[in-house]
């Protein structure tokens, strides 16, 4: 086996080869002055590869999977296992008005034609159950990150009342509660736009309770740091903020701490100064086993 990375990603896919006690090489990509991408492929191949990328913004990124697969085809790959720790275009999964593309089954697809197992980590599904019924194969695996960030806040924290934004948290947040022993309760949205949300949170003494908040990703940074108010407004002594996925658009980092947010923490899913919860020995695990 041989794990191959790409420079966007390429602490983390290093770590999880040296995890794995095998080689690491990497993707040459090269940009056009038009956008257009060149992408080289190690052609010295062991019969299973891993392709290691996050799909955080993930235009560019998916058409040089594309050509990365192809390649790799090409130069003799048996076998091409995807770990892709943030899933892309997985929230648009029904036409909500006529004409509308409904993505996650448009990239479940492409994914499904172009490799040969898919490893996720929480994939934002709402209406479907499991992850093969998005990517139609056999060995679509969508793990949690539930025991890394559990384990991370029961060594970082004594107590604690975990609080999930809205009710698609609660599979994560009910997870993380059961590893720490923290009491959890779980708050309701209501969206109106990209960056308008509404939080309720349930009557509960938050009165100086140290607080975290739990999301699967934030993006605008509007859903918890309006949680985050709230739960200031209800007497709350401090309030920090976990996210899996931390994509934070624009001014959502600022945003957030605007909110009184003490500490933001993220999983290494995608790339940013708030990661330090680690996803190398979860995704070292599920790629072992599906070998």
């Amino acid at each position: 086996m041989l794990v191959i990375g790409f420079d966007d990603y390429r602490q983390q896919a290093k770590t999880l080869a040296e995890a794995m006690r095998i080689d690491y090489q990497e993707v040459c990509r090269h940009t056009f002055p038009d956008g257009e991408s060149l992408i080289q492929v190690p052609t010295a191949l062991p019969a299973h590869v891993v392709l290691v990328r996050s799909l955080d913004q993930p235009n560019s990124k998916i058409i040089e999977l594309l050509f990365s697969a192809a390649a790799l085809r090409k130069q003799g790959a048996e076998r091409i296992t995807l770990v892709a720790p943030y899933l892309c275009y997985m929230r648009q999964d029904a036409e909500n008005r006529p004409g509308e593309a409904i993505s996650q089954q448009v990239i479940g697809k492409l994914l499904a034609d172009n490799f040969d197992d898919v490893i996720t980590v929480d994939p934002h599904l709402h209406r479907v159950s499991k992850l093969e019924q998005v990517i139609p194969m056999q060995n679509a695996l969508a793990i949690s990150a539930g025991g890394p960030i559990g384990e991370f806040l029961k060594d970082k924290l004594k107590k604690g009342i975990l609080v999930g934004p809205d009710s698609e948290s609660e599979q994560w947040v009910k997870e993380i509660a059961s590893k720490t022993g923290f009491l959890y309760t779980i708050a309701a949205k209501t969206r109106t736009g990209d960056k308008q949300v509404d939080i309720c949170i349930p009557e509960k003494n938050y009165k100086n309770q140290h607080i975290i908040l739990i999301d699967d990703m934030a993006s605008t940074g509007r859903t918890v740091a309006h949680a985050a108010e709230k739960l200031f407004q209800a007497g709350a002594r401090q309030v920090d903020v976990v996210v899996t996925h931390p994509l934070f658009s624009a001014d959502a980092e600022q945003y957030i701490k605007q909110s009184g947010v003490t500490n933001i923490w993220s999983t290494n899913s995608i790339t940013h100064p708030t990661n330090v919860i680690p996803l190398t020995g979860l995704l070292a695990k599920y790629i072992k086993e599906i070998n």
